[in-house]
């Protein structure tokens, strides 16, 4: 019995290219220096002496920079390709948070928050692409999700530490974000090398003579997609913003024990997604999966209003939400990137990475209005 469950458990793994595994590698080296974005609001409160509803507005700048930098960034990937976007981002972003940590003025934070959040999420579509080059159709979903595992391991051990270290010293967080941009973007250039990069393009091109160029805007599912995402992902992002302020203001969580739910999530979708993901391409359509991701992420507010909220009850929650990502996200992108071509792949991923970046900005600066005006409790319902 142990025996199969380990080999399913391996199988998961299976059929990946090293390409994959490298980007992978390289987000998690990205991803556990993630710490400003997941305490940016207790920062700005705590050590800026902002307000609850002024914090979320200066973290609702970042998530406008994104719409900007999601565009752009799609657009760019198309034109110049994937490689040179994803290092000029890592690179740049890196400088960015460090001199970010050294600002103090309100109107120098929310600008250069938002010139942040530009350059950050022009990655992201950059990143997109790069994954669907190096998959195939049948692993894509797979490869997304192994993305993800990366990101999230990152994450756990980014949050768990970033807990610590905020305790200590919230500057230290903008310093550790910047180097391990910079050193993601190293590891790029080490790991995958522009002639790995220039022999995809090629192969790249033959196929697009074959390939009609569509516009996004034109696909009208694709379009609809993206209203709902807009809805979830809103929801969403309050795990990292108000729920964090919430623990704090509220519960009185120390932001040790609020780093450490941060990284319960990494650790379950380092854990268990990916079995997860091939048991639900055997058994499972990509609606019901996304489904059932939704109706986890509902259950998960409900209980912060039904029930008394302390520390077992707060870890319940954290492991809905997740389960709700686990469900959910790998399916959502796989489905838009299946209607891509590799001529517009760019331009749909910008768009895609828009409506996480539209949810960044409306969903913290409206939870955050809505928890100081009328309370928490209203938020969750």
């Amino acid at each position: 019995m142990f025996s199969k469950i380990t080999k399913y458990y391996l199988d998961s793994y299976k059929g990946l290219s090293p390409e994959i595994w490298w980007l992978s590698f390289v987000n998690l080296i990205n991803r556990c220096g993630t710490m400003v974005l997941a305490f940016l609001i207790l920062y700005l409160i705590n050590e800026k002496g902002m307000s609850l509803s002024k914090a979320g507005l200066i973290f609702s700048f970042y998530g406008i920079g994104a719409i900007l930098g999601s565009l752009v960034g799609g657009k760019l990937t198309d034109l110049i390709g994937f490689y040179i976007v994803q290092i000029s981002t890592l690179i740049f972003g890196g400088l960015m948070f460090i001199v970010l940590g050294f600002l103090n003025s309100y109107l120098s934070i929310a600008i250069f928050v938002f010139v942040l959040g530009c350059v950050n999420e022009a990655f992201r579509p950059a990143n997109s692409a790069a994954m669907a080059a190096y998959s195939t159709a049948e692993n894509r979903t797979r490869s997304f999700s192994l993305m993800r595992l990366s990101f999230n391991l990152g994450w756990a051990l980014g949050g768990g530490l970033g807990g610590i270290i905020a305790a200590y010293s919230y500057h230290l967080l903008f310093w550790i974000d910047g180097l391990t941009n910079i050193l993601a973007a190293l590891m790029l250039l080490v790991v995958l090398p522009y002639r790995k990069y220039k022999e995809i393009q090629l192969n790249q091109k033959k196929i697009e003579k074959t390939n009609e160029k569509s516009s996004p805007l034109k696909d009208k599912t694709f379009i609809k997609l993206v209203l709902i995402t807009i809805l979830y992902t809103s929801c969403f992002f309050q795990m990292f913003t108000n729920l964090t302020a919430y623990f704090k203001s509220e519960l009185k969580f120390t932001e040790q024990f609020i780093g450490l739910l941060l990284a319960w999530n990494g650790i379950m979708i380092v854990v268990f997604e990916m079995v997860l993901i091939f048991w639900i391409e055997r058994h499972w359509t990509m609606k019901k999966a996304i489904l059932v991701g939704l109706f986890f992420h509902i259950i998960a507010y409900l209980l912060l209003v039904v029930f008394p909220v302390g520390k077992w009850m707060a870890f319940h929650v954290i492991t809905l939400i997740t389960l709700s990502e686990m469900f959910a996200f790998a399916m959502l992108m796989t489905f838009w990137m299946k209607r891509t071509t590799d001529s517009n792949r760019g331009q749909y991923a910008g768009i895609w990475t828009m409506s996480w970046a539209v949810s960044q900005s409306i969903g913290p600066a409206t939870g955050a209005f809505v928890g100081e005006k009328f309370g928490f409790h209203y938020l969750w319902l």
